[in-house]
């Protein structure tokens, strides 16, 4: 099974009220293919809500204590992303998710870049928290932007 970032399938979840909705994922998803959620509303967060970045460190950083997750207005909610992504790793597990696609640059699913943590559109290498627990937990990570090769293979093997 796959799991997908919710609003990669046109659920108006992010940040700012709205969707990244990739077809070919809806499609999965609505064809029973795949599963969506959002970790940051998995976590109690609202939408809409204020941008927020991992800052001080690195996903793994947050993990351990030594960096956090703020908006942009300097609120800490470090708290309700670990619990956003362990709440996200626990669906995964009982929906026997083995490969996730997860939104890019986002501090809860980004999984090759996130942004800096200084607010001014600047990315840097990093994961995300929930892309950084999957991985730790054995779940292959993709974004949308590198996820082709999955969508190819996954259209090849509903054809056969």
């Amino acid at each position: 099974m796959i799991g997908i970032s919710a609003c990669l399938t046109g659920i108006a979840c992010r940040y700012d009220g709205k969707s990244n909705r990739v077809s070919p994922l809806d499609d999965m998803v609505t064809s029973g293919r795949a599963v969506a959620f959002c970790p940051e509303v998995l976590g109690g967060m609202s939408t809409p809500r204020e941008p927020a970045e991992i800052v001080g460190g690195t996903a793994e950083d947050v993990w351990r204590g030594a960096a956090r997750v703020m908006t942009v207005s300097g609120e800490d909610v470090t708290d309700a992303f670990k619990q956003g992504a362990q709440l996200a790793l626990e669906q995964a597990r009982q929906a026997g998710i083995t490969v996730a696609v997860l939104k890019a640059n986002s501090p809860s699913c980004g999984s090759r870049m996130i942004y800096d943590g200084t607010f001014t559109g600047n990315k840097i290498v990093g994961s995300g928290l929930t892309a950084a627990l999957f991985r730790r937990s054995g779940i292959e990570v993709f974004d949308e932007h590198t996820c082709a090769a999955l969508l190819t293979a996954e259209s090849n093997d509903s054809n056969k």
